[in-house]
């Protein structure tokens, strides 16, 4: 992830990217134009223009970097119904920011990305064999992912259930270090959370962990996986949050939740998201994958109480997700494909990458820059060694391709909250989880068909 430490970073465009992603399931049925902010209505190929969709905190870096190449990047804010108007009216950017790990499926089944194997094929910067294997997300074959056509990049990744920790809160609290190689069961993890969190006055001063760093969602599939199951069907067309493995999931968010010791879909974060919160000493623990170092290796102070710990597990079967892989697509309807792949192709395998490769913002998606992930201090060694050994546990969890997981958070957050504000059961919880999602994801099937 590469960002400034004072922006709002991932959680800016999580944000956006979740809007974008629900209001794409209109699509079918929405054909309006729509004026793209650009000024001369999309670049015509050949020309030295592209139009690029991305967060605002993106805006400045992605205009340099198209300087440097001899591009000028008109930039459009990500936008839920622009980047929907805009795909529908078939005059889309040229290239659009975009999670691999839960949209390519979603957007691939439905004819909607440009298959960049040719692309890749004559290029000189961008060898398939030096792809990390977390590429493989951008892939899609018909039916899952992981296989068939190529058609996007991650320009960084992490693991995103591993967790950051402050040694001088856990210090204070008398807490033994979490270990380096093996990881703390979830059931101790959240007997840590509720020793370090702090109260006055009835009301939350220090959280003491966030558990849900990249929203609840694939917080649940990451735990269920762990615990030996799946929330996806085998044909990925429903989900199952009644099983015995999803059951357990559900119980530790609802006690995580209603204890009150950390952000959670009834009581978020008021500073939006984790790194203002865990600076200022007001969280002891995060849920956010390597990319995180790179706002703790920015500030001294953090960096020196900050250290990095393996994924927590719920049960025998470990797994260490990545649930973003954070990069870009090219529209099938693009109007400069060739723009956007010259653009496509310096920023992930040129100047650009190796630049975010040696800022800690994330694990470089190409083999041969890990090299110069940073190494320098001794908070950045530790977290280097620690994501090192937990790369055997690397695992992406297959999503579905007819639900976008904006519109299935959007399922949890209208349930849960009301759920841990009373007493409402697990099992009724997932009854109504159930109910709402399998509709969506019917009615996305009979979409894509």
């Amino acid at each position: 992830m590469s960002t400034s430490a004072g922006s709002l970073g991932r959680r800016q465009f999580l944000a956006a990217s979740a809007g974008a992603a629900l209001a794409a399931t209109a699509l079918p049925g929405c054909a309006a134009s729509v004026d793209d902010g650009s000024g001369d209505g999309g670049a015509k190929s050949g020309s030295t223009t592209i139009t690029v969709m991305s967060t605002e905190d993106d805006k400045k870096v992605l205009q340099a970097a198209g300087k440097g190449m001899g591009l000028k990047v008109n930039f459009v804010v990500l936008d839920a119904t622009k980047l929907n108007a805009m795909l529908a009216a078939k005059n889309p950017p040229d290239l659009v920011r975009g999670l691999g790990a839960t949209d390519t499926a979603y957007f691939a089944a439905r004819g909607l990305m440009t298959d960049l194997d040719p692309y890749f094929a004559k290029s000189s910067l961008l060898k398939v064999a030096d792809l990390d294997p977390v590429n493989d997300v951008w892939r899609f074959d018909g039916k899952k992912q992981g296989a068939g056509p190529r058609y996007g990049m991650a320009k960084d990744y992490s693991q995103d259930q591993m967790f950051w920790y402050r040694t001088d809160m856990l210090e204070a609290a008398k807490l033994d270090m979490p270990s380096e190689t093996e990881p703390l069961s979830y059931d101790e993890w959240l007997d840590m959370g509720k020793q370090l969190t702090k109260r006055r006055l009835g009301k939350v001063k220090v959280y003491g962990m966030n558990a849900s760093g990249l929203g609840t969602f694939t917080q649940l599939m990451g735990m269920t996986v762990s615990a030996g199951g799946n929330l996806f069907a085998e044909d990925l067309a429903s989900v199952d949050f009644s099983s015995p493995e999803a059951q357990k999931a559900l119980k530790w968010y609802l006690e995580y939740a209603r204890a009150d010791i950390g952000p959670n879909v009834a009581n978020p974060n008021p500073d939006g998201w984790d790194w203002p919160t865990y600076q200022a000493g007001r969280m002891a623990m995060a849920e956010d994958g390597y990319w995180f170092g790179g706002a703790i290796g920015a500030d001294p102070k953090a960096s020196k109480v900050s250290r990095f710990a393996p994924a927590p597990q719920l049960g025998s079967n470990r797994v260490s997700p990545c649930f973003g892989a954070t990069g870009f697509w090219i529209p099938k309807a693009a109007k400069n494909k060739d723009g956007a792949w010259k653009f496509f192709e310096e920023y992930f395998g040129g100047k650009p990458a190796q630049e975010r490769a040696v800022g800690g913002w994330g694990i470089p998606s190409l083999k041969s820059l890990r090299p110069k992930m940073p190494q320098s201090t001794a908070f950045q060694k530790q977290a280097f060694k620690v994501q090192e050994q937990e790369q055997e546990h690397f695992s992406v969890l297959t999503f579905t391709p007819y639900a976008q997981l904006s519109a299935l958070d959007g399922v949890i957050n209208k349930v849960l909250p009301k759920a841990i504000k009373g007493k409402t059961s697990a099992g009724q919880v997932a009854d109504e989880l159930n109910k709402l999602m399998n509709e969506q994801i019917a009615k996305g099937k009979e979409l894509v068909g």
